[in-house]
């Protein structure tokens, strides 16, 4: 399914049922008119009563709420009132039949809306998939799948990748790597001493060890659902940015590997809670529960060849999976903080201002010299990163990883 998906419109035998919608309307409304929406309830009264444009409308008030200041600042309920507004929008586009913007709809109040309603949304992602599918395979020859890898498999040469990676690179201690590591051994021997290691032979059982690497079973499952990207070298550029597009375009932009084109990476995204088919491909390490804590968040990273994420580190303990595709990880203990010459600003404190793929070794010559660890990550191994741990990441080959983010029980308690 990597064409757009359409159908005539007027089929109004397609309804989209909103049933905690319909249930906390009236409260959502009042509590958005308790906070000067008057314009957006009169639109969303409208919207219900079958106004089409009075939904956009409604929609552009709620953006704009969304875009008012600050993220953290945002009221809550105009996160709802968005979720709202695209549901309306939704349940238009799919009596019409236009089953992509429907789903563009619904993934905006997936990225972008708040908890109330978020089972409508993805009650709505799943009904719309379904009858779109049904509409594309009785409209199209079935039987086109051709078994296409998103990454062939090939081992690494080594003497190519140098050629890539930052000065030094492998020429250090290399992280330790333990096959089928029990949960005992990590938490006597990494968890407890803050030391990385590579887990391998952990991850055979995983579907998304298979499927990830199908270009047909992606673009199936998530081909048109919207997905925020970033564009750009690395978040630290001033060219940097985010765009907001189908994810059937983002694996033709990691496909194309055109020199000239600024790479697009899927990074640090929630898109298992957007798209649960996705979800239902993976488990969540049994190392995440060292400690007694919780996991924080989970994430996806999937870009092309030479996608690179600088130099910064994290406070949680981190199990990086790679899925699909090589990476090369280099890491610095926490005690060498001063001489990675952290950004002084509070935003991007966890960020260091060395450039390792372009040192500047007069402006920062603390940092040339200093030992590390590092690994060339492997399709199904996972890397333990302990918290404070600074690292870098480079993408050997278009990469899918998910990141596990978890705290422990004194961090969990003192938060």
């Amino acid at each position: 399914m990597s064409g757009p998906i359409s159908s005539p419109s007027g089929d109004s035998c397609l309804r989209l049922p909103t049933p905690t919608m319909d249930a906390e309307s009236q409260t959502l409304i009042q509590s958005i008119s308790a906070q000067g929406g008057y314009a957006y309830a009169r639109m969303a009264a409208l919207a219900a009563a079958g106004d089409q444009r009075a939904a956009e409308a409604a929609r552009e008030m709620a953006w704009e709420q969304l875009h008012s200041g600050p993220w953290h600042s945002v009221l809550p309920v105009w996160r709802d009132a968005y979720s709202m507004a695209c549901l309306h929008v939704a349940k238009f586009h799919f009596a019409g039949g236009e089953f992509g913007d429907a789903l563009r709809a619904l993934d905006m109040g997936l990225i972008m809306g708040g908890e109330i309603l978020r089972k409508d949304l993805h009650d709505g992602v799943l009904l719309v998939s379904s009858v779109a599918r049904k509409r594309v395979k009785g409209s199209e020859a079935s039987g086109d799948s051709n078994g296409e890898k998103l990454v062939a498999e090939a081992p690494v040469d080594v003497n190519e990748v140098l050629k890539i990676l930052p000065d030094r690179s492998l020429t250090c201690r290399s992280v330790e790597k333990r096959s089928a590591l029990s949960l005992e051994g990590f938490l006597r021997d990494y968890f407890l001493t803050g030391t990385p290691v590579v887990i391998t032979n952990c991850m055979a059982h995983w579907p998304a060890r298979t499927k990830w690497n199908d270009l047909d079973y992606l673009k199936m499952v998530a081909g048109n659902r919207t997905v925020p990207v970033e564009v750009g070298r690395n978040y630290l550029c001033t060219e940097w940015k985010q765009e907001l597009i189908t994810f059937s375009q983002f694996l033709e932009r990691i496909r194309s590997n055109s020199s000239s084109a600024e790479p697009t990476y899927l990074a640090q995204h929630p898109l298992f809670e957007q798209i649960n088919e996705l979800r239902d491909d993976i488990c969540i390490p049994d190392y995440c529960f060292a400690g007694g804590g919780e996991l924080r968040s989970l994430n996806a990273w999937f870009g092309p060849a030479g996608t690179v994420t600088p130099l910064h580190h994290d406070p949680h303990h981190n199990i990086l999976a790679q899925v699909v595709g090589k990476k090369y990880i280099r890491l610095y203990p926490s005690t060498v903080q001063d001489e990675l010459y952290p950004y002084s600003e509070t935003m991007l404190c966890n960020s260091s201002q060395v450039d390792l793929d372009n040192m500047d070794k007069n402006q920062f010559p603390e940092a040339a010299g200093l030992d590390f660890l590092d690994c060339i990550l492997e399709e199904g191994e996972m890397l333990y990163i302990p918290p404070k741990w600074w690292h870098y990441v480079r993408s050997l080959t278009i990469s899918f990883s998910v990141s596990f983010w978890w705290s422990d029980q004194t961090a969990s308690s003192g938060s």
